[in-house]
């Protein structure tokens, strides 16, 4: 029989198994957190060395701000590349508005929250300075045109990071990378060179794909970050192709208003994943038998015990 006694001698020995076992975890943990910054740093910052030192400067041509489709219609100087940011502005306010109403989305983490409402915010800034851009290509507007998406980026990337990797790595990414991003939008037009603008769009393509095989999921539905990283190469190749793709379709569509298009369908997506997606990774709880009891560290809770 079980008597008041031993429970109590059981209970004094779990707090001393549980204060031996926590502290342990707790190291580990600080111990992976450092191991994985470390990491994440120190491979961006070798791969912006190697970028730098083996690219010549990339500067702007007059011929970039010559888009394939230059048509206006209604007054609207190229018409076309500019209405096709609307769909921008209407995922950009729809998901920052869902954030911060906080029942939308299934987010956990307070610094999911920041980093996904950016990335809404800079999405819907997009809208405008891509259009402010397009009603006047120039040197003199395409930093308005850079920017927001290089918020977006940064943002979109802290989510991805908070969600994969921890809370500490992804807040002190956010701020990192949204400096890295006001500093090569400055660097851009100041020298002339689209070299760090260019690796900072990169980096995420390559990045994401690479941690999402890397790092287990906290959520389900981790495959929509898969399609938005495949949507967004397919944009930056239809950009690409702007004049082959408007003779192709008969001068309809140029490549990069279907460009813009299908960036949009990047939030899009993530919106989805983020409305339908649930807790999937449940950190493993130390158990330990007890006097035939299994008990963990959250609940005590007799698992098949008998008097």
């Amino acid at each position: 029989m079980w008597t008041t006694a031993t429970f109590e001698s059981q209970e004094r020995e779990e707090a001393a198994f549980i204060g031996t076992e926590t502290a342990k975890l707790s190291e580990k943990r600080r111990e992976s957190a450092i191991w994985k910054r470390s990491r994440i740093w120190g491979g961006a910052l070798l791969f912006w060395l190697l970028f730098m030192l083996v690219t010549p400067k990339i500067s702007h041509s007059p011929k970039h701000h010559l888009y394939a489709d230059m048509r206006n219609f209604l007054g609207v100087p190229n018409t076309l590349n500019v209405i096709t940011n609307f769909p921008f502005l209407v995922v950009g306010v729809l998901g920052f508005v869902f954030c911060i109403r906080g029942d939308f989305f299934n987010i956990s983490l307070r610094g999911e929250v920041w980093g996904w409402a950016l990335f809404y915010a800079g999405t819907a800034w997009v809208a405008y300075g891509s259009a402010y851009y397009h009603l006047k290509p120039g040197d003199s507007r395409v930093m308005w045109d850079t920017l927001p998406m290089m918020v977006a980026y940064s943002s979109l990337f802290s989510s991805f990071l908070v969600e994969r990797v921890g809370k500490k790595i992804g807040l002190s990414c956010l701020f990192a990378l949204l400096f890295a991003a006001l500093l090569s939008t400055a660097y851009e037009r100041t020298y002339n060179d689209l070299r760090l603008c260019m690796m900072f769009q990169l980096i995420p393509c390559i990045a994401i794909p690479g941690m999402t095989y890397v790092f287990r999921p906290k959520y389900s539905h981790s495959k929509y970050w898969l399609w938005a990283t495949g949507v967004y190469l397919l944009a930056k190749f239809e950009a690409a192709a702007d004049r082959k793709i408007y003779r192709a379709n008969r001068y309809l569509i140029s490549g990069h208003s279907l460009h813009h298009l299908c960036l949009a369908i990047v939030p899009f997506l993530l919106s989805i994943m983020l409305m339908h997606r649930s807790i999937k990774l449940q950190r493993a709880l130390p158990v330990r038998v007890v006097g035939g009891c299994q008990r963990t560290f959250s609940k005590f809770q007799d698992l098949g015990c008998e008097d």
